[in-house]
């Protein structure tokens, strides 16, 4: 139980198939009591409902920072502390340089950039009162490669944004206590991909994966369960590749 007695908020956590919710079922097997944060239309207070005791959910646009204040102020009233933050929450669009508008690139910057910035300096005030904290942040393998297989090049720079973001806020925060971190997922099956890759796609992309496979939800929740748990305790400012080798660099 590696999580036990701990309070741990994941945003973007709703959605069935996906990182979030993977990792939300992981932290509560290791211990943890689990905040989940999603968009209305994802109906998290439902999903955490169904999910059990362990869970609680949570309405949150976190490119607001009224919505990312209020729903952990919600948290904190509810379970009185904040041990875990899993910026989690994202979105992309399949677009080619010459297509991005600029509704497409601020809603993309937005939600994965803004929101990463909005929901840690939500939590950040409670973390350094108590002295101690973790915070992951999801990036993309596309971040560090120039681009993927779903993400335009604005999906790419947002999530390349995060891994400054997170290194800058590890070096400012670490004389609080608190760890920033982040993980960078290759092709991951969650509801992003859906029904958008063929089995003759599957394989085609597997083919070049040294691990021989796409990745699952739960390869990414057992990265994030690394860094939100004391097993990470001298770990801040990194980055953890979870991509089967997709990308191997220095």
């Amino acid at each position: 139980m590696l999580l036990e007695g701990k309070v741990a908020v994941i945003s973007g956590a709703a959605g069935p198939r996906g990182i979030g919710m993977a990792t939300a079922r992981l932290f509560a097997e290791h211990g943890a009591r689990v905040a989940i944060l999603d968009l209305d239309r994802t109906a998290p207070a439902a999903t955490a409902a169904a999910l059990g005791g362990a869970y609680r959910g949570y309405a949150c646009d976190v490119s607001s920072r009224q919505d990312s204040q209020q729903a952990i102020a919600a948290v904190l009233d509810a379970f009185g502390k904040v041990d875990i933050l899993v910026n989690n929450a994202g979105v992309t669009q399949p677009r080619q340089i010459m297509q991005v508008e600029p509704e497409d690139y601020e809603f993309v910057l937005d939600v994965n950039l803004r929101g990463t910035l909005y929901l840690s300096q939500a939590v950040i005030p409670h973390m350094r009162a108590r002295r101690q904290g973790s915070i992951a942040c999801t990036s993309s393998v596309s971040a560090q490669r120039g681009g993927g297989i779903f993400g335009g090049p604005h999906y790419s720079a947002a999530k390349a944004g995060i891994l400054g973001l997170a290194k800058a806020m590890a070096r400012e925060l670490g004389a609080d206590n608190i760890r920033v971190n982040c993980v960078t997922p290759g092709l991951i099956q969650t509801d992003i991909t859906g029904d958008k890759l063929t089995d003759a796609m599957k394989a085609e992309i597997a083919s070049g994966i040294p691990l021989g496979r796409l990745g699952t939800p739960l390869d990414v929740a057992r990265a994030m369960l690394f860094l939100a748990s004391d097993l990470s305790a001298y770990v801040t400012g990194a980055t953890i590749d979870v991509n089967g080798g997709m990308l191997i660099h220095g």
